[in-house]
């Protein structure tokens, strides 16, 4: 249950039980109407009058429907091929940060797809904390692909720049 609350003058009865604030509570009237509220199947109740206030609170249990899944439709189309992993290897990410493939707005970048770098040859930029970083090659190799975008904000590992296997 839940707040019993009555205010009713305390009376000698012996069907009547007194609570620590000096309000009496009749529990066979309280027992009707729990069976009124079950019968009834109600989840709160409150009565009162001048004298008296009685607050009855049930816990109901909640039914929960299992809601039927729908398949998929089975597809008859073909499904497309996958495509396949690139497999060179990569330049990550040092640091978090935004990434500048050129050294300003104007400027051209600092590599193209296609190219061929050195180890040690500048990729980018990546600006953090309002620093600008130089992103270096490790290795030599050709650039396959550049895997963000002019301004893209980077996280740490994440991969910048692929070259061809």
């Amino acid at each position: 249950m839940g707040i019993l609350k009555n205010t009713q003058k305390p009376t000698s009865q012996s069907t009547k039980t007194q609570t620590a604030t000096n309000a009496t509570i009749d529990i066979a009237q309280i027992r009707e109407l729990i069976e009124l509220m079950e019968e009834k199947d109600l989840a709160n109740l409150e009565l009162g009058n001048d004298d008296s206030y009685v607050h009855l609170t049930r816990n109901v249990a909640v039914q929960t429907v299992a809601m039927p899944q729908m398949s998929a439709p089975a597809s008859t189309a073909p499904t497309a091929p996958t495509p396949k992993t690139p497999s060179g290897k990569v330049e990550t990410s040092p640091m978090v940060g935004v990434f500048y493939s050129a050294p300003s707005p104007n400027d051209p970048p600092f590599v193209k797809v296609g190219q061929k770098v050195e180890a040690g040859d500048q990729l980018g930029i990546i600006e953090a904390m309002k620093i600008m970083n130089p992103l270096e090659a490790t290795q030599s190799g050709i650039i396959e692909e550049i895997l963000v975008s002019n301004a893209d904000v980077v996280q740490f590992g994440q991969p910048v720049i692929r070259y061809k296997a």
